[in-house]
């Protein structure tokens, strides 16, 4: 039986300030209907949200859906629920983006993205 395979890249590192947030692994390929895990530290930022967007090539980022370490459950765009897409932390500042029966439309570029007071940005790829 052949399988699928889908690609998902994550943006790797941003360093803006002293803010470094990491994305891990920055690919990952699984099998049609497998599930997809992608990690995401917020370095020095522990009182945010994490927010996941996803980007298929040509076209423009779409904002999936951000989770801070206090709720119970992630805040959903457009599009994007439970339970093909959650996220969960293992603490205030490392978040994991789960991607549940994943299909050959799941194979993207996928950011994380957190805001950071100390400096007033966004921090991002």
């Amino acid at each position: 039986m052949l399988w699928s395979l889908c690609t998902l890249i994550t943006a790797l590192t941003c360093v803006s300030g002293v803010t470094v947030l990491t994305q891990k692994p920055p690919v990952l390929t699984v099998r049609k209907g497998e599930t997809a895990t992608m990690d995401c530290n917020l370095g020095t930022v522990t009182n945010s949200a994490a927010r996941w967007y996803r980007q298929i090539p040509g076209e423009v980022p779409l904002y999936m859906l951000r989770f801070h370490s206090s709720w119970s459950s992630p805040s959903y765009g457009s599009g994007f629920s439970s339970p093909k897409f959650t996220s969960t932390h293992q603490s205030t500042s490392d978040y994991r983006l789960i991607i549940n029966n994943v299909e050959e439309g799941d194979s993207a570029v996928y950011y994380c993205q957190t805001w950071d007071d100390s400096v007033n940005e966004v921090i991002s790829q």
